[in-house]
Parts: C-alpha cells; structure tokens; sequence
C-alpha cells in the first residue's frame, strides 16, 4: 500500500513538473532584450572577474609604475636636474602619462586572446549591441588607468613630489590623462582586430609607443634638445598630454593646454573607434 501511494504521489508530481514546463514554453513572448549599458557593464565585469584569477595581469599597474618611477628619478634626477627633488617635481607627470599611455595596449592584447580562442565569434552571435564587447573591456580599462594613477601620484608624494594645483590640479589631471587613455585605446582594438597575434600586436605597439614616449617632454625639456627634434617633440601628442597634465599638477595649466588635449582625443576617437567597429562586424 505504501509503495502504491508513493508512485502515486511521484506521478503526480511528475505530471504538475511537466504542466509547469508546457506552461513556460507556451508563453510566445521573448525576454527584453537588454539594453547597450548593461551589456556593457556585464562585459566589463567579466573583464574584472578574469583579473580575479589571473592577477598577475595587474603587475603593470602596479609593479611597472613603482619601478619606472624610482629607477628614473634617483639614476638620472642628480645628472638631470641636479637634484633628485627638483627632477621628481618634473618627472612624475611625464613618468604618469608614460606608464598609463603604455599599458593602453593591453586592450588589444585581451581582444586579439578572444578571438584566438574563438569567444570572438560567440560574442558576435549574441542578441546584444554589439559594440558592448569593446566598450566593456575599455571601461575596465579605464579602472586600470586610475589605479596606476593612484598608485604613482601616492609613491610620489611618498618620496617629496609638491603639487601646487592642489587635489582639484591632481583630480583633473588624472581625468584628463584617462581620456586620453581611452581614446587611444581604440587603435589598440582595431590592430587587436587586424593582426593575427598577441605577439606581433605588441610589437607593433611597442613600436609606435616608444618614440612617441622617449622622444617627447616626458623626461627633459625640449628646449635642451636640437632645434630639428624640438619640432617633432612640440606636435607630439605624448608631448602635448604631458604638458597639459604637467600644468594642472603644478597650477600653470591654461584652458589652451587642455583643448589640445580633447582635441587630440576627438580626432583618435573618431577615426579608430568606427574603423575599430566596422572591422568588428565585418571579420570573418
């Protein structure tokens, strides 16, 4: 009898289980599809969690920054400058731009691994706006930018390095340094889209970042180069970041300083950023 009543009972709960799924699969209308933000967001967030369990990948906001700064202000301040004081005063802007503008290429190197491993293609498959993918892995960039920031101005301050613009001059600074950053983030992806792997997007990369940055007000003043290369280093945009950011740290900053900076922000933005698109819907 006890065994009737159970298979009794298990049926019927098997038959109210498959009532409940007709039920859900009879219903015709589609979820909401989700809008551009928070697909983003949730791109972003998946960028966070594989930071999580590979958290070597913050060496370069971390480490990198520490290094750079200490190696170049107490082995070239004395010979520079003559004081490892009055050169920190210098430095630590252009040291800033140098380290954040470099690590910009890490957003090509994670776009080109996915599409390596073929999620590329499985991202692009989904019912999602689709420029959510990049805008995602560029938005936790911009985290990455901010820490590195935090990290060297802290460092900085550590050692003897004065702002005079105070912590609005620092504040803005940092802004103006991560728009930059994401703007030129945008050539990373399109190459990230274009080459055909990480190694040879680092290459390049390297490539175009270690003139702009060595040859530019990042570690000397320009006056004290030959007239020839004063020419290059005034029309660098590494150059011209370097001295808006230099100017708000140190309150000498002007509004012609900064509008440069946008400037140059604007026109890599619009010519990467839809070239960096049209790539992405078109790559087979």
């Amino acid at each position: 009898m006890m065994n009737s009543a159970n298979h009794a009972k298990a049926a019927q709960t098997q038959l109210n289980t498959n009532e409940k799924i007709k039920d859900v699969l009879a219903v015709r209308t589609r979820p909401k599809r989700p809008n551009g933000i928070r697909t983003s967001l949730t791109f972003g967030w998946r960028a966070l969690l594989k930071i999580k369990y590979v958290p070597e990948q913050l060496l370069d906001v971390t480490a990198f920054p520490i290094m750079f700064l200490l190696m170049f202000t107490y082995l070239f301040g004395g010979a520079i400058a003559g004081s490892t004081s009055d050169y920190l005063q210098f430095l630590l802007p252009g040291i800033l731009v140098m380290t954040v503008v470099t690590i910009t290429m890490y957003t090509g190197v994670e776009l080109n691994n996915d599409i390596t491993k073929g999620i590329f293609d499985r991202f692009r498959s989904l019912p999602i706006w689709r420029p959510s993918v990049l805008v995602g892995m560029l938005l936790v960039d911009a985290v990455r930018y901010t820490v590195a920031s935090i990290i060297m101005i802290t460092l900085g301050l550590i050692m003897g390095f004065r702002p005079d613009g105070g912590a609005l001059g620092v504040i803005g600074a940092v802004g103006l340094l991560i728009l930059f950053s994401f703007s030129l983030s945008w050539i990373w992806t399109t190459l990230g889209l274009t080459l055909r792997s990480e190694k040879s997007l680092m290459g390049v990369s390297m490539l175009v970042l270690f003139p702009l940055t060595f040859v530019s007000n990042v570690y000397v003043d320009p006056e004290t180069l030959p007239s020839w290369l004063q020419a290059f280093v005034e029309v660098n945009p590494i150059s011209i970041l370097v001295t808006a950011i230099r100017g708000l740290m140190h309150g000498t900053g002007t509004i012609e300083q900064v509008g440069w900076v946008f400037l140059a922000s604007a026109i890599i933005t619009v010519i990467f950023a839809p070239l960096t698109m049209y790539i992405y819907r078109n790559k087979k």
